[in-house]
């Protein structure tokens, strides 16, 4: 989940369309700090690691609303939206919206790690979709940014990655990033930001090439550099002075979480 959590912090300080959009930036430098984006991922994380594959998909759909509404509740001020926010503070059962927003596919990472086969990293994908962003599209952003990662995992070449995602999910990934950078803005929706996010990760050239260039396409910064971040630590790992520099800026419960997860992937 570093890359995960990395590309959140990385990006965090040029969303909104703040950056200038190049790749030419300190990496860890003022307001480079984690999200909403990290705390969902850390809460998915959580659920899914509590659970054995076995268990019954509502089971899985329960156990993951819950964290996601412990951690949300506990990190009240990380940027979540207007919808979500509603949905983590209700107090009765919480149901799912209806959206097709990029959260689904930013905290999502682990879900490409902690399954044995495409198949059930798609289906978890899925679930942990489905208790916020139940529209078609949600589910999508989840599924082919779970699936990216796994692919990644397990040795897939990008251009392999790339046509599994083209086949399975339908995004066009035929632009460049810089036929994609002059008019792309600040936009919330799965279907235009998990297939910048891939393209982003296609084109660099390692863990920190990829961060730079997500963040250079500007947009929903932190959001689509973690979708990118956690493909790419999937493909190329993550420099140890970058995990430092990542736990630094994490709170100890949310370090308890990352680090059980590292020992359970590695």
């Amino acid at each position: 989940m570093y890359g995960a959590i990395l590309g959140d912090m990385i990006g965090a300080p040029y969303e909104f369309d703040r950056g200038n959009k190049t790749k030419d930036f300190p990496l860890f430098g003022r307001g480079t700090v984690f999200t909403d984006d990290s705390v969902m991922t850390i809460a998915v994380a959580e659920a899914l690691m509590g659970l054995d594959n076995e268990t019954d998909d509502e089971a899985v759909r329960h156990a993951v609303s819950k964290s996601m509404r412990i951690w949300g509740r506990k990190y009240p001020d990380a940027g979540y939206g207007g919808r979500f926010r509603d949905w983590l503070f209700t107090y009765r059962e919480p149901q799912p919206y209806n959206s097709w927003g990029n959260g689904s596919a930013m905290r999502v990472s682990s879900v490409g790690w902690l399954f044995s086969t495409l198949e059930e990293t798609r289906k978890h994908a899925r679930l942990t979709a489905e208790v916020t962003h139940n529209h078609p599209e949600g589910i999508k952003g989840a599924e082919a940014t779970a699936s990216a990662i796994f692919m990644a995992r397990n040795d897939a070449s990008k251009d392999e990655i790339k046509e599994y995602i083209i086949q399975e999910f339908g995004y066009d990934l035929s632009r460049t990033c810089d036929e994609i950078r002059p008019e792309y803005h600040h936009v919330e929706s799965c279907q235009e930001t998990v297939p910048e996010a891939i393209t982003a990760f296609l084109e660099g050239n390692d863990f920190e090439d990829v961060i730079r260039t997500a963040v250079s396409l500007g947009g929903d910064c932190d959001t689509l550099t973690s979708i990118a971040g956690g493909i790419a630590e999937a493909f190329y790992g993550v420099p140890d002075e970058m995990k430092e520099e990542c736990n630094k800026r994490l709170p100890e419960d949310m370090l308890q979480v990352l680090n059980q997860f590292d020992e359970l992937t590695t």
